[in-house]
């Protein structure tokens, strides 16, 4: 099960959410982590996506310790459509379109709840963007990095679940060039740019601890250095 530490915070949408019930998952209580002075807390030209909050870095340091070192799994018989998403989270509104709205300014959306207008900062790499077709939704950490990592071993409900996970740190608006360079990647392969990469490293330690999937040695080195980062 996972830590006792969690919080969850939801944030406040353009429509109306059904969030999906996790595999064997009980959220708990975290604290807050400081918010101004950690190097995320720099500079956008807006607020920040409302990523549901990640443990702080004092907690993702145990919950990395507790994560399982192990080679990755073998992506045979690995498929996207082993994910299904998105999938619809309250009438027409499926779960790409609720990351949209919750990360977005003054996005507006037709009668299907798609987003016809807005404005979104990327995280990953310091880009505002006015348009929904430049912005992917990350899967924080990646199908194929969670299938390497164990979800090959999971029924195909907690494949989709995963997949389209908006109550903890599993997804996030950002610019699609981003999103495509990051591929399936961990984070000794990829990292976002250097102001992200405390709470880039918080939410991908709490997603992997969450839903019990190992990590490499090279992939936990890396994670340690970004935690580093943090000014607890």
């Amino acid at each position: 099960m996972p830590s006792s530490h969690w919080r969850r915070r939801v944030a406040a949408t353009a429509v109306s959410l059904v969030l999906l019930s996790l595999p064997a998952i009980a959220p708990a209580t975290a604290t807050t982590p400081a918010a101004a002075t950690t190097p995320d807390a720099a500079v956008s030209r807006l607020a920040p996506p409302d990523l549901p909050e990640p443990s702080t870095a004092a907690v993702a340091r145990e919950e990395l310790v507790e994560l399982r070192i192990e080679a990755p799994h073998s992506m045979d018989g690995y498929s996207r459509a082993k994910f299904p998403h998105w999938i619809k989270q309250n009438g027409q509104c499926d779960t790409r379109e609720v990351v949209l709205a919750r990360d977005g300014e003054n996005v507006e959306q037709d009668d299907m709840c798609r987003a016809t207008a807005g404005v979104w900062f990327s995280e990953y790499d310091d880009k505002t963007l006015t348009s929904a077709g430049q912005l992917d939704i990350d899967h924080i950490v990646p199908l194929a990095n969670a299938w390497r990592s164990g979800a090959d071993e999971w029924t195909t409900p907690q494949r989709k679940s995963f997949a389209n996970d908006l109550k903890d740190p599993q997804l996030i608006a950002v610019s699609a060039s981003s999103n495509r360079q990051k591929g399936d990647k961990s984070p000794d392969q990829w990292a976002p740019q250097f102001t992200y990469w405390c709470t880039y490293a918080r939410a991908w330690i709490d997603i992997k601890h969450l839903y019990r999937l190992n990590v490499t040695g090279p992939e936990k080195a890396k994670l340690t250095d970004m935690l580093d980062t943090c000014q607890e």
